[in-house]
């Protein structure tokens, strides 16, 4: 212990003889290691959050939505009506003859102004039934949610999303309140917690796609209807659409797929046009998932050459203090050193470089997402292991790259090292 003890020093204080070169040295290895741990911190936040949002949806659910299909020509026509989307028969077929879904829930989509005193927006009006917060797995910031003697008795009360209670009632609360949806005055008997929509950040509550109000489903129906209508240059455009969503909720992770492809193979027997889609939470987490084990495998990849350059700068620079040194080996070599304290040695001296380096490197690598969360708004995610991976392996980089360096050293004939000039 007292030899390797004496060794060690001996490569650190050959080391700080030339503090310039060794410091520049160690960068290659620095930015490496950091760049590892901060770009995996990066695309493993990023993952994260498309997946939660995913999970969000419900992994054991399958959601068909209405898609309106290829408009045709403009023709000369005063009123033009165009109906397609899913129907009433669907989600009947879908509920009672599938096996494997435990519940279904439909969903109306209502354009309709949403209004409070001189405030006003376009929100997601969407006109369901008392399971849709259990299905989807939303959660109440207040109040409650639609209950079904709300349906039966057709009442006019509406759960409002965070965003649009924020939006609306920015310094009062929102629950007992009343908001105009429509023509109609309705209660608000509930707030929900914010959740960002698939893939956007948090919407504007004041613009049409930004925001969300849930009523009852057969009150929608009542004073809402299931026809849009769009005036434009002295033609009307009116849209007609019974069930804007459908989600089926499945018994276990097995069915999923077996639902889908039935879901998938029913709609197209029973609709001419391809004006639905069928999405599966579970396939977009599991592609989702796959996608960051293939984006984390490649900037891992980018990473590590900058670590392989680091590498091969400590080689560069320990040939070239071989050469340096070419005396002081043979002396070495004179005293009674033999070729393992030689060889230990310049390893001492490429593991000092390359570990200083890679601790450095971890520091800095856990500064940036830091610094990128605070700046860019960006989710990132640091992993311990991915830190101790990336400084396990600069040490390692260090004692290979440094193994020729001190092999040649080692094998010097101490004669000649003693002649060098």
């Amino acid at each position: 212990m007292n030899s390797l003890w004496r060794t060690v020093r001996l490569g650190v204080s050959s080391l700080l003889l030339h503090k310039l070169r060794s410091f520049l040295t160690t960068l290659g290895v620095l930015f490496g290691v950091a760049s590892v741990v901060a770009m995996l911190a990066v695309g493993e936040g990023a993952s994260e959050k498309a997946q939660d949002q995913i999970r969000q949806l419900g992994s054991r659910n399958v959601i068909l939505h209405s898609i309106k299909p290829q408009q045709e020509a403009v023709s000369d026509e005063q009123t033009r009506i165009l109906s397609y989307g899913l129907t009433r028969a669907d989600f009947e077929r879908i509920s009672t003859t599938f096996p494997g879904i435990l519940r279904t829930v439909p969903v109306l989509a209502a354009a309709q102004e949403v209004r409070v005193g001189a405030k006003s927006c376009r929100p997601k009006v969407l006109c369901t039934t008392p399971s849709y917060q259990d299905v989807v797995g939303r959660l109440l910031s207040a109040g409650r949610f639609i209950l079904p003697q709300d349906e039966a008795a057709l009442s006019l009360v509406c759960v409002l999303g965070y965003d649009v209670a924020r939006y609306l009632f920015p310094f009062e609360n929102a629950l007992g309140q009343r908001v105009r949806i429509g023509a109609h005055y309705f209660d608000v008997v509930g707030v929900l917690i914010p959740r960002g929509p698939l893939g956007a950040s948090l919407a504007n509550p004041s613009s049409e796609a930004g925001g969300e109000i849930f009523v009852p489903l057969e009150t929608g129906r009542s004073y809402f209807g299931e026809r849009q209508t769009t005036i434009r240059s002295g033609s009307r455009d009116i849209q007609e659409v019974q069930l804007h969503e459908i989600i089926a909720e499945v018994g276990t992770d097995e069915d999923v797929p077996f639902v889908a492809a039935a879901c998938r193979a029913m709609l197209v027997r029973e609709h001419e046009d391809k004006d639905y889609e069928v999405m599966v939470p579970l396939e977009l987490l599991m592609r989702a998932k796959e996608t960051q084990r293939i984006f984390s495998i490649v900037l891992a990849s980018i990473a590590g050459i900058s670590l392989l350059v680091g590498g091969i700068g400590i080689m560069n620079v320990m040939l070239a203090t071989v050469t340096e040194r070419t005396r002081e080996i043979g002396i070495r070599r004179a005293l009674g050193a033999r070729r393992h304290h030689i060889v230990v040695q310049f390893l001492v001296e490429t593991t000092v470089l390359s570990g200083c380096g890679g601790l450095a490197g971890v520091g800095i690598g856990l500064l940036i997402p830091m610094i990128i969360e605070r700046f860019a708004d960006m989710e990132t995610k640091v992993s311990p292991i991915s830190a101790v991976l990336a400084f396990g392996i600069s040490m390692a980089i260090g004692v290979v790259f440094g193994l020729y360096p001190a092999w040649r050293a080692a094998n010097m004939d101490p004669v000649e090292a003693l002649r060098h000039e």
